[in-house]
């Protein structure tokens, strides 16, 4: 019975540290003026939009019967999800390390927060833009639902992950850092956020196969739209990458509250 209360205890002041560093983060980086916490949907929607546009003005075909908004849509919104949970996590730890003062406050408490803020105004971004296009009829409603969801959390599965092997390797060298902002950019034109696998040659494909992330992004825009495009993708090994980077990044978030210098 002691056992169990002291577990209930210890589930609730990490709830409660975590709702403050969330709060801290969102008031800090976004402030309590105009707009607020409010821009936490606004970027990532100003993006997606601002590429959608400029791909319709543009005249640009991806050579599919999929509508350009919405593949920009389900595109664009699923990159910047990952690509921002780590970039927001890289240095975190030395810009809160007088947060670890606190007994309760470690180190994959500011990662998870880090990330959860930037995943959770991608998911509202992603949320806001499909209900509105799909009201004015740019949009159809997804072919399967519960695969869209299954798509989008493995996706967000692959962005925490992603933010706690960055973000714990920054605190060993500020190079990590540095390479992770050319890495990303590398990576998002990889990503599948403008293009289907299925549009690659035959040679290429086994490569781009490799990045974890495309696997996500075709799950998604399979259950999105279903039969239209021929998707290609094996969850199980997206899982098992995302299961090796979090084991990877649990550990390097061990060391590196070990090796910081509060």
């Amino acid at each position: 019975m002691n056992d169990g209360s002291s577990l209930l205890s210890s589930f609730s002041i990490q709830r409660r540290v975590l709702y403050a560093l969330l709060m801290r983060e969102v008031i800090t980086r976004f402030g309590r003026e105009n707009l607020g916490a409010l821009w936490l949907l606004a970027e990532p929607m100003i993006f997606t939009l601002g590429v959608a546009t400029i791909w319709s003005a543009a005249g640009l075909r991806h050579g599919s019967a999929i509508p350009i908004v919405a593949f920009a849509v389900t595109g664009y919104s699923s990159v910047l999800m990952w690509r921002n949970a780590a970039s927001r996590s890289a240095m975190a730890i030395q810009q809160n390390k007088g947060l670890l003062y606190h007994r309760n406050v470690q180190v994959i408490d500011v990662l998870l927060t880090r990330s959860a803020i930037e995943i959770g105004g991608a998911t509202g971004s992603f949320l806001v833009l499909s209900i509105l296009f799909t009201s004015i009829g740019w949009m159809t409603p997804p072919v399967d639902l519960a695969q869209v969801l299954c798509a989008w959390i493995m996706l967000a599965w692959f962005g925490t992950s992603l933010a706690l092997l960055i973000g714990a390797a920054t605190a060993f060298s500020e190079i990590v850092e540095r390479l992770w902002q050319p890495a990303a950019y590398l990576l998002f034109p990889l990503s599948g956020a403008a293009f289907m696998v299925d549009w690659m040659p035959q040679n290429l494909q086994k490569y781009i196969l490799l990045l974890p992330m495309v696997h996500g992004v075709e799950y998604l825009r399979q259950g999105f739209f279903g039969n239209v495009v021929r998707t290609h993708y094996d969850m199980g090994y997206m899982a098992v990458c995302c299961l090796v980077l979090s084991l990877a990044g649990l550990y390097l978030q061990r060391e590196a509250f070990r090796r910081v210098e509060i």
